[in-house]
This record gives C-alpha cells, structure tokens and sequence, in this order.
C-alpha cells in the first residue's frame, strides 16, 4: 500500500449536517491514514468550521479554509487545491455529501505509480429516499475522446500533484460547462495517463442539489424546447442578455468554445513536446477542422460514447462558433492566463 503521505480536498457550501457527518465519518473510516482533509468552505466558513468540529472531534487532519467569497463549485475546488500542504504527493477530491468506502484509497493510490489520475466507480443513491439506483459505468476511451466527452467524476478520482504544474491556475470560461474535473482529467491525459477502475468505491448522491448528475444518464431524443430555455437562461447569466449574438455566443461556449479554451492552454503549457496534447489540434484547438471533428462525432455515436443528442449539440456549437469568431473569443481567453 502506497504510503505517501497526501492530501483530501473537500468543496463546501451549505452542507447538509447528516449527509456531511456520513461524508466526514467515511473519510475518517480510511484504511489509509496518511493524509490531510482540506475543506474548502464557498462563502462564510464559520459554521462549516464548528460543524466540522463537532463531528471529527478536533481531529488535526482536518482544515478547513475560505475567505468569505462566492466563488462558485469550480473555482472552490481550485482554491482548495490550491491550500494543501506542499508535501502532498497525491490529491483525492471530495464531494460533500456522498459516502466513501473504507478501502477507497488504499484501492486507487497504488495505481498512481503508473498514471498521473486514476478513478473508481460509484453506487449512484437517491436523496432523501436513499433508493440505489444502479452504479456508473465509466470507460477510459483516451485523451481525444475524454475531451469530447468527459467520463472522470472528480469525487471518484485520486491524481498525483505533479499535474498541477500545468493544472494550474484553472482556465476559465463563463459558461457552467466548466469543469474542475474535466479540466484534471484532460491534463493528466496529456501526462502519464489516465485509468479507469471497474471497482465500485463510494456511493454517490443523486439529488436536485447536483450540479452535474451521473452523464451516463444522458439519454433519449433531442428536445429542442428545453434546450432553446436552457441556453437562455445561461446567456442571461453568464452573457449578461439573451439578446440573438448573446444567445449564440452561449451556444458556442457550451460545448466548442470550452474545449477549444481547454486544448489550447494545454498546447500552451505542455509546449510541443507533448504528443499526447498534439493529438487534439484538429478537433478541438483554434486550429481545428470540420472533417476530422465531424469523424470523432459520428464514432463516438457509433461506439456508444455519446448520443445522437449530443452530436447535434455540438455541431450546433461549432456553426455558432463560425457566427461569432468564437477561435478569437477564446485566443484572447487564453491569453489572459
């Protein structure tokens, strides 16, 4: 069993006292010992530091961080990552509300001798009902296709620190596609690797909190009336209007404009030698083309890695991209890192 010593890192924000007892409980339950549990609290950490506390009875492992500002899932989980102890040699991210299996770590760390990220599976359990739902099913298909379609869930995964050279600082976009756990993966990919576990070591919560559910369940027929109030409501938040150019630009940064911001700072980080990130310039850099793109869509399908829903997404994405010079919007994104 791998014993370097590492660190936990939990996002906090308006924990439910119960499901947050259970989380702190299961950690504490690990069979590996070694290791720091940085909560980092989006908004007030007062009462996120009492309750803590009282649950782990002043157990030093634990620390919890926060300024007060609302910064949103994403950007919290940087900010945590950004305050463990630099003697860390491996990072595991934590939910607040899901519940880990004692021998969660001693599982995935021995495997960080090969890759850079590794990640187990998840019983998926319904709140309040606690009705089991069945468990994910994730396959790591490689860099190119976890771009497209991200299958790491960050509260599943454990990775070495050594990525954060490049991992950090996150990049940024204003969209809600954004995500910590994408972005990780996708570093990693580029590094020594990613792996996939077919062991089940959590369980984790489904409920309306979620800000993103399980993504295999992304089932079904397109709806584009759903879809249009979608994309309204996030350029009203995120573009400010839900004037037509507004409402375009949101449809390019939902699926195109994230990846391409992903890939090129990445490109940008890595630098040419990275052959691993060079493999996706054409599909997802400001130097793509439609072909080789419109290929990776129509395998993806045929192999089960995505749905028909969200090849049509996507194309949508990129044809609003070429409404909106989408390549430069993310240039100058790119540039401000």
């Amino acid at each position: 069993m791998r014993q370097e010593f590492g660190s936990i890192v939990l996002a906090a924000y308006l924990p439910d006292p119960e499901l947050f007892r259970r989380q702190l409980e299961s950690i504490r339950a690990q069979t590996v010992t070694e290791w720091e549990c940085v909560i980092s609290v989006d908004g007030d950490p007062d009462p996120v530091r009492s309750l803590v506390a009282e649950i782990t009875r002043d157990d030093p492992r634990f620390r919890v961080i926060g300024d007060g500002d609302r910064r949103g899932f994403y950007l919290n989980f940087e900010y945590g990552i950004r305050g463990v102890d630099p003697r860390a040699a491996w990072i595991a991210l934590s939910d607040q509300d899901d519940e880990w299996y004692p021998h969660k770590l001693e599982t995935l760390l021995p495997h960080l001798d090969r890759v850079d990220l590794v990640s187990g599976q998840a019983r998926l359990v319904e709140q309040p009902s606690g009705r089991v739902l069945g468990e994910t099913s994730r396959h790591d298909h490689g860099l190119v296709s976890n771009v497209l379609n991200n299958q790491f869930s960050g509260s599943a995964f454990a990775f070495r620190t050594e990525i954060l050279s490049r991992a950090l600082p996150f990049p940024v976009a204003s969209t809600r596609t954004a995500a910590h756990d994408h972005w990780l993966a996708v570093v990693a990919g580029a590094g020594a690797g990613t792996r996939m576990l077919s062991d089940v070591l959590q369980d984790y919560v489904q409920h309306a909190g979620n800000v993103f559910g399980d993504p295999s369940g992304m089932t079904g027929p397109l709806r584009p009336l759903q879809s249009v109030r979608t994309v309204m409501t996030l350029a009203q938040k995120y573009e400010g209007a839900r004037t037509p150019a507004a409402l375009v630009r949101m449809v390019f940064w939902l699926n195109v404009g994230w990846r391409q911001l992903i890939t090129d700072v990445l490109l940008e980080r890595t630098g040419t030698g990275s052959a691993s990130a060079e493999e996706l310039i054409p599909y997802f850099s400001a130097r793509r083309r439609f072909r080789p793109l419109r290929r990776l869509l129509r395998d993806a399908v045929a192999r089960g890695e995505v749905v028909g829903r969200f090849r049509i997404e996507y194309l949508a994405s990129w044809f609003a991209g070429a409404a909106v010079r989408g390549r430069t919007l993310v240039r100058r994104r790119v540039q401000s890192f």
